[in-house]
C-alpha cells in the first residue's frame, strides 16, 4: 500500500456544505454553483445559504444584514485589549487573540449557534480595520449601519464611501473565500469543536491554520511579480525571461483545479467594471493573456490557467489595501464557511482520532510482570 502523508485523498467525513473537482474545476456551495452566487448575490445572501441550506426570502434577508449591523461593534474591552498589542504582532495571531477574547459565556456554550456564527462573521471585519488603522497612526471608524457587509469593510478601511465596482469585487472575492471543502483550516476547526470545545476555541484553531504561509499565504508573490514587470510593454520579455529560466509564474496553476480556477472565473466577471478604472488592475489583465499564451506555448498540454491568488491580488492592489491585511481580509471571507461546518460538526458530533503507525524502535525485551 502507498504511503499516504498529510491525509491526502482520505475521507475526514460527509458534508452538505461545499463540493470541490478539482479535475472537473467544479466549486459547488450548498447545491449552487458558487462562481455564479459570487456574481449575483450578497455577501449576506450566501452567508445564509451556507448556513441554513437555503437563499433567505426578502425579509430573512433583511433579518440577516439588521443582525449583523448591530454585531459589527467591538466591544470596548476589546479595544482596550486591541491597543495593547506591540505594533510587533502579526494580525493574524492579534485576530486569533481577539476572537479568544469574544469567547465570554454567550460565546462558550454548547453545542454551538447560527447566533454566535454571525456575530463572529459580522466582527471579524470590524476588528482588521481598527487594528490596521491604529497601525497607519489613524482613528479607527464605527460601522456605518446602511453599509452592506463589503461596503462596511471598504469603509473602515479607508474611511471613504467605496466605489460600487470596488464593492462588488471585493463582494465576489470574500464570496469565494466562503468554503473550500475540507481544506487545513476547516478541518482544523471541526477538530477543535469535536472535542465540544466551543466555536470560538474551534474558530482560533482555524485562524492558526490559515495563518501558515502554505495555506492562507496572501498573493505577495503575485504582487511583487506585477510590481517588477510595470508596465504592458515589459510584461512578455518579463514572462519569456522566468518561463526560459524556469522560474514559476505566481498565479497561475492550481494544486487541486486542472482545469480554470472557477473562482478566478467568476472574478473576471465580477471585475469587468474596473477595466479601463485602474492602471495597475489592468496591466495584471494583460499579464494574465500574456502568461496563458506563453504558457501553452513553453509547456503545452499541462493545463496551467489563473488561479484565484492571480485575481485576489489584482483586486487587492486596485483598491490599495496594505499586504498585512490580505491574509485577514481572506480569514473574513472564509469565516463563514468554517462556522457552517462547525455548526454542522455539532450536529452530529463524534471526536476526531485518527491513528498513527508507529516507526520508532522497540524496546530489547518483553517487560515481564
Amino acid at each position: 500500500m502507498a504511503k499516504v502523508t498529510g491525509l491526502e485523498g482520505v475521507v475526514a467525513g460527509e458534508t452538505e456544505i461545499g463540493l470541490v473537482d478539482g479535475e472537473k474545476g467544479h466549486l459547488v456551495y450548498r447545491g449552487y454553483w458558487a462562481k455564479e452566487l459570487a456574481v449575483s448575490k450578497s455577501y449576506e445572501e450566501v452567508a445564509y445559504l451556507l448556513w441554513n441550506g437555503r437563499l433567505p426570502d426578502a425579509e430573512e434577508l433583511a433579518q440577516l444584514k439588521a443582525q449583523m449591523a448591530e454585531e459589527r461593534v467591538i466591544p470596548e474591552y476589546l479595544c482596550r485589549m486591541l491597543d495593547l498589542f506591540p505594533a510587533s504582532v502579526p494580525l493574524m495571531l492579534v485576530l486569533q487573540s481577539a476572537v479568544a477574547a469574544l469567547g465570554d459565556k454567550e460565546n462558550t456554550t454548547w453545542p454551538p449557534t447560527l447566533k454566535q456564527a454571525v456575530r463572529l462573521t459580522a466582527v471579524l471585519p470590524a476588528i482588521i480595520a481598527y487594528r490596521a488603522r491604529r497601525l497607519q497612526g489613524l482613528e479607527p471608524l464605527d460601522s456605518l449601519p446602511e453599509l452592506g457587509h463589503a461596503a462596511n469593510y471598504l469603509y473602515l478601511l479607508t474611511g471613504k464611501l467605496p466605489e460600487e465596482a470596488h464593492v462588488k469585487a471585493l463582494s465576489a472575492y470574500l464570496i469565494l473565500c466562503m468554503e473550500h471543502g475540507m481544506n487545513a483550516s476547516t478541518f482544523a476547526g471541526r477538530v477543535v469543536l469535536s472535542t465540544e470545545s466551543d466555536m470560538c476555541a474551534a474558530v482560533c484553531g482555524a485562524i492558526g491554520a490559515m495563518k501558515g504561509p502554505l495555506h492562507g499565504g496572501a498573493p505577495y508573490e503575485v504582487i511583487s511579480m506585477l510590481e517588477d514587470i510595470g508596465t504592458v510593454e515589459r510584461a512578455e520579455p518579463w514572462l519569456r525571461n522566468a518561463l526560459d529560466n524556469g522560474t514559476k509564474l505566481m498565479g497561475f496553476g492550481h494544486r487541486i483545479y486542472k482545469t480554470k480556477d472557477p473562482r478566478a472565473e467568476a472574478l473576471q466577471i465580477a471585475t469587468l467594471e474596473m477595466i479601463g478604472k485602474d492602471a495597475s488592475f489592468d496591466l495584471a489583465l494583460h499579464v494574465e493573456a500574456t502568461a496563458i499564451a506563453l504558457l501553452e506555448e513553453y509547456k503545452p498540454g499541462r493545463r496551467l490557467f489563473t488561479n484565484v491568488e492571480f485575481y485576489a491580488a489584482a483586486i487587492l492592489k486596485a483598491l490599495q489595501l496594505s499586504p498585512e491585511i490580505f491574509t485577514p481580509t481572506f480569514t473574513a471571507g472564509r469565516i463563514v464557511g468554517w462556522t457552517a461546518h462547525i455548526l454542522e460538526q455539532a450536529a452530529n458530533n463524534r471526536i476526531f482520532r485518527p491513528q498513527s503507525t508507529y516507526i520508532g524502535p522497540m524496546p530489547e525485551s518483553e517487560v515481564v510482570s
